[in-house]
């Protein structure tokens, strides 16, 4: 199978080929730490998390780097208004941002490099920048002019007198050579960070941080650069420019933007206050629940967050989890630890009916793989994960594997089962069994098992309204009994 992707600069899909046979680099643009990251921030991390772990499926080896922006005009405005130091602001915001990301299991970043510890590697860069003529200096601070870019705007096609609207400076323009040029140095003001250059005391820009970083660790041609559609221009735009300036090379051979992160159809900013904390949201609605959201859309796609949304995808995955728990029943074997495979299982000596199932099983595993080589499609390969969840119990029905037990089916419905995890897990789910918190459960489980025998005693009793007024009012508040042969289970809806 052969993995293509969509690479923003041609607008086209394409074969994906490494720079280097074997080895891919991937560069993702992370937050300016100034306030707690709300849900647009874990996104990326966790689609690119994705990415990666597919990437590592197929056997490369793969580095991935995420940047903190910790010095910023926006952390200095909120120092500024909150009497809290920039270092304070970042170092808190940061370790947050950390924390939600290890719940998320976004585990496989390699390093999470911050601008304040590369002032040296971003000084030399905008010095490369200088002797090229491409930057120039007024009164401390450096620009860059974009004409020195024959190129420029190449990836969004904007025409460059544009850029002076997507700027991040608070300061005048008036004395740039063009409107677009945007800054490279920042001369220091009274009480704000600043560092030692050849221009003076001063900070760097936006822009310069992420070529300066992404090119210390990943070299001046990488694979992947990856971000929100929101920083195509003018972020990715300037690195670009800056970059390829600096070095005559391309800097990235592949551009992957994913879709903006929408509340109730309103684009999620800090500066509107609209979108939820990534740790409110962990506690209200779990990390997997979350991930699982991401990852059911195409990642170019908008990915909209509200309660319908939240709560469509906890009833898929209730799906998945109500599947693993009538594996367990049937099988005393937890899908989550289980080392079985479905491949092991198949000879001539086995019934017809389990080697038909095991074969549109592994259909349907190499269905999951061609929809992830088709542009990292996620959500196509979530599809794929719930036609197998469908074929496991329609076999489990049609063998009547819950009432006979047959020692072959019941290893081949839990192969079944298996391949599912073990398909999630290549883009980070079904890790761990769903937790739950065991005061609530346990009080839950009490409450429940009294209502199944109340009801079971009524309908003994042949007190049938009793029973379907229990069964019925339950069901109003979201709780499912389900009569099964060895007996009655409920579930939340």
């Amino acid at each position: 199978m052969t993995l293509r992707v969509y690479n923003s600069m041609s607008g086209e899909k394409e074969l994906f080929t490494p720079v280097e046979p074997g080895k891919v680099k991937i560069y993702l643009c992370g937050p300016t730490v100034y306030r707690y990251s709300h849900i647009g921030h874990a996104v990326g991390p966790i689609i690119f998390d994705a990415v990666k772990r597919y990437l590592s499926f197929k056997g490369y080896q793969v580095t991935w780097i995420v940047n903190i922006t910790d010095v910023d005009d926006k952390l200095i405005e909120e120092s500024k208004a909150t009497g809290e130091t920039v270092e304070a602001i970042a170092t808190r915001v940061t370790d947050d941002y950390l924390q939600c990301l290890r719940e998320l299991g976004v585990n496989s970043i390699d390093l999470m490099p911050k601008a304040t510890e590369h002032i040296d590697a971003i000084v030399r860069l905008i010095e490369r920048l200088a002797l090229t003529g491409a930057a120039y200096a007024i009164d401390g601070d450096v620009y860059f002019d974009i004409a020195a870019d024959a190129d420029y705007g190449k990836l969004t096609h904007r025409d460059p007198g544009e850029q002076a609207a997507g700027t991040r400076e608070l300061r005048s323009a008036d004395r740039k050579r063009n409107p677009g040029d945007f800054v490279l140095w920042k001369s220091a003001r009274e009480g704000e960070p600043a560092w030692d250059s050849p221009w003076g005391k001063g900070r760097p820009g936006w822009h310069i941080e992420c070529s300066a970083m992404s090119m210390q660790y990943l070299g001046e041609t990488f694979d992947i650069h990856g971000g929100g559609m929101d920083l195509k221009f003018p972020h990715h735009e300037n690195e670009i420019a800056q970059s390829e300036t600096a070095t005559g090379k391309t800097f990235a051979k592949y551009w992957l933007h994913n879709g903006l992160t929408r509340i109730n159809t309103k684009k999620a900013a800090r500066s509107e206050r609209n979108a939820p904390l990534i740790r409110e949201l962990l506690a209200s609605q779990g990390a997997e629940s979350i991930r699982f959201l991401v990852l059911s859309t195409q990642y170019r796609r908008p990915i909209e967050f509200n309660d319908e949304a939240m709560a469509a995808v906890n009833k898929q995955l209730s799906s998945f989890y109500r599947l693993f728990e009538r594996i367990a029943r049937m099988t005393d074997s937890s899908v989550y630890t289980a080392d079985l495979h479905l491949e092991g299982l198949v000879d001539e000596s086995q019934a017809a009916s389990d080697r038909d199932f095991a074969q549109q099983c592994l259909v349907q595993k190499l269905a999951f793989m061609e929809r992830m080589d088709d542009d990292f499609n996620t959500a196509g390969a979530i599809s794929v994960l719930h036609d197998l969840a469908g074929l496991v119990n329609r076999y489990i029905d049609e063998e009547h594997l819950e009432s006979k037990g047959r020692a072959e089916g019941l290893s081949f419905a839990l192969g079944g089962a298996v391949m599912i995890v073990e398909l999630g897990r290549i883009i980070g789910l079904f890790e761990q069994p769903p937790r739950k918190a065991a005061t609530s459960d346990a009080l839950a489980d009490s409450l429940m098992k009294l209502f199944i025998e109340l009801r079971q005693q009524a309908r003994a009793g042949k007190n049938f309204a009793l029973a379907d007024n229990i069964r019925d009012r339950l069901a109003e508040i979201g709780v499912v009994l389900e009569d099964r042969s060895d007996g009655t289970i409920w579930r939340k809806e």
